[in-house]
């Protein structure tokens, strides 16, 4: 898809400058590539008609540059694009320039069609796994998206990349093993329930082996705090016990010395 975009060379920059021209309901923009930078001002009304279209990032967009000494005709690609979270207004585009004669690589959304799939109506669950694929091609060969048939998928098959049909003059850059959509197999209550049950008990029972092993650590910790005091004090029993010893000695020696002299003193 092709949408043709009038914009205007800005000399200003910085913040202060883009704010003014958000002020006056305009938007700043970059156009970035091919070796030149410029500054632009475009009109916000036709650049969100380019970005609601379905084919927004992939859109070729053919500016007419006005304030440009050469080149007042290119073309582009959005690349980028900032909105206010609050009131929904464009606050920046990137716009990056490309050669008509030179591949781009770029992603291309993906369009699942073919109705409802068979395996869907059986009850099963299509999941999307890709929402895109990255792409190389000229800029005149880029489609807007790429089309996948899931209408005959039953429940618990596929789509590969491989099997996606080749477009003209486009090549394919992701894996071609990587599953594009397919229909998962429905989980049952019970199954539900389960895995509800287990992923709510899981970070209870991560925490329990941890309390356990500190406790363990405190209580080995508390035992040989324990042990180091009965340590303390086996020295200073053994100690008394050595004074005891040397005291009964002293006694026991002393013993024959008052014999003797009670001996003398009859005599």
């Amino acid at each position: 898809m092709r949408f043709d975009l009038g914009v205007t060379v800005r000399e200003k920059t910085g913040k202060g400058a883009a704010r003014q021209l958000r002020r006056d309901g305009k938007v700043p923009a970059v156009l970035y590539g091919q070796g030149e930078c410029l500054l632009l001002t475009i009109e916000p009304e036709p650049l969100i008609k380019i970005l609601k279209s379905q084919a927004g990032s992939t859109a070729l967009i053919s500016l007419n540059i006005t304030g440009v000494k050469s080149k007042p005709k290119r073309t582009a690609l959005l690349r980028d694009f900032q909105v206010d979270p609050v009131e929904g207004h464009v606050l920046h585009a990137d716009l990056f320039e490309i050669s008509m004669e030179k591949p781009i690589r770029v992603k291309v959304p993906l369009r699942v069609i073919g109705g409802t799939p068979a395996g869907v109506k059986e009850g099963g669950i299509l999941h999307y796994n890709m929402r895109d694929l990255h792409v190389e091609c000229l800029p005149a060969a880029l489609p807007d998206y790429i089309e996948v048939d899931a209408s005959p998928l039953a429940i618990g098959q596929g789509i590969h990349l491989k099997e996606i049909a080749k477009l003209e003059g486009v090549r394919y850059l992701d894996d071609p093993d990587q599953m594009v959509v397919s229909v998962a197999v429905p989980m049952s209550d019970a199954k539900l329930e389960a895995l509800l049950t287990s992923q709510a008990a899981g970070p209870e029972a991560a925490k329990e082996p941890e309390v356990m092993a500190k406790g363990k650590v405190a209580a080995e910790g508390a035992e040989g705090a324990e042990a180091a005091k009965a340590g303390a004090a086996a020295p200073a029993a053994g100690t008394e016990a050595k004074a005891g010893e040397k005291k009964e000695g002293a006694a026991a020696a002393a013993a024959p010395k008052a014999e003797k002299k009670e001996a003398e003193k009859k005599k």
